[in-house]
């Protein structure tokens, strides 16, 4: 019985101190907010307690409100469209719009012969830049016994795959500002 008593004993203070609506009445205030009858709200920018497990709903919800978005795509949507507009030719491996990872399969162009090609690419942030995304192709030939074996990409050709993507992503938004 002594257990249980000390344990309530201890969790009631804990527990009592967990209960209002964040706002108290300070009668010995440094800023002589008693004066007035003012009742203290939290800073800004501060949440009403720690959040262990789970989501802060109120910070999501303010950096929603900040970056004018909702719970919808993390990175550039016009960025992130483009790139898949881009790279529709190749069968898609998988695509992560929170993370902006984009990686597609091996693609064997119908004119080249014992030759494929694969890409991947990365949205950076939700700005539109033109440092926002990177395209990295890698390339394969078929030797002699048949084995594909990895073979040198040029770096302009990943330039050039990240200027179509810039280049298609203007065009997504110059469309939706005229509408």
């Amino acid at each position: 019985m002594k257990p249980i008593l000390l344990t309530l004993g201890l969790l009631l203070p804990v527990l009592a101190a967990c209960g209002g609506d964040n706002q108290r009445m300070v009668q010995n205030d440094e800023y002589g907010d008693y004066r007035r009858g003012a009742v203290r709200q939290r800073p800004l920018g501060t949440s009403a307690g720690i959040v262990i497990f789970g989501v802060d709903k109120e910070r999501e919800a303010r950096e929603a409100a900040a970056t004018g978005g909702g719970a919808g795509l993390s990175v550039n949507a016009y960025l992130w469209r483009a790139t898949l507009d881009t790279l529709s030719f190749m069968p898609l491996a998988s695509a992560d719009p929170f993370g902006g990872t984009i990686i597609t399969d091996w693609y064997a162009p119908p004119g080249a012969q014992g030759e494929r090609f694969r890409a991947q690419a990365y949205v950076m942030g939700r700005q539109l830049r033109s440092d926002g995304v990177r395209v990295q192709v890698f390339r394969q030939t078929q030797d002699r016994t048949g084995q594909w074996v990895d073979s040198p990409v040029s770096a302009a050709t990943n330039s050039e795959m990240e200027d179509k993507v810039l280049a298609r992503a203007r065009e997504l938004r110059s469309q939706s500002a005229s509408r």
